[in-house]
């Protein structure tokens, strides 16, 4: 529940979280510094409304590899329109989440992808509308 609220909400004061789990405001912050020095809450953050930052285009890429894949991570990693990077078993080696500003964009960074070393190919899958959409709570 603790941690459902602070996904909601970060920034909710430790007296907030304490009252709606029935603690005290000291009993609240207790259970999220143990959780945050256990590696729970790994950090905090904002949720960015991605269409207001212009970033209207959702695509996943299934990426094909002869070499392991895994290796690739920070090629990849240094491409900001990817937003997830995932081993997977299946048809294809990754599994990328790719947001951009437009269908040219999107090109441009699938082309940036073939660049990088053991990628043999790509199948991309463009998101006409977003359903659901959440974290884990």
């Amino acid at each position: 529940m603790l941690i459902g609220l602070l996904q909601e909400d970060a920034t909710r004061s430790y007296a907030a979280l304490g009252e709606a789990v029935g603690l005290s405001g000291g009993a609240a912050h207790e259970r999220v510094r143990k959780l945050r020095e256990r590696g729970v809450i790994r950090r905090t953050t904002v949720e960015v409304d991605q269409a207001a930052l212009g970033r209207t285009v959702t695509a996943y890429v299934l990426v094909h590899g002869g070499a392991w894949m895994g290796s690739s991570s920070p090629a990849l990693a240094a491409i900001p329109e990817v937003e997830e990077a995932h081993v997977i078993a299946g048809p294809a080696s990754l599994l990328l989440k790719v947001r951009t500003s437009g269908t040219g964009e999107l090109q441009d960074v699938l082309r940036r992808v073939f660049e990088v070393d053991g990628v043999t190919g790509t199948q991309t899958i463009v998101v006409l509308e977003t359903l659901v959409e959440r974290t884990l709570k």
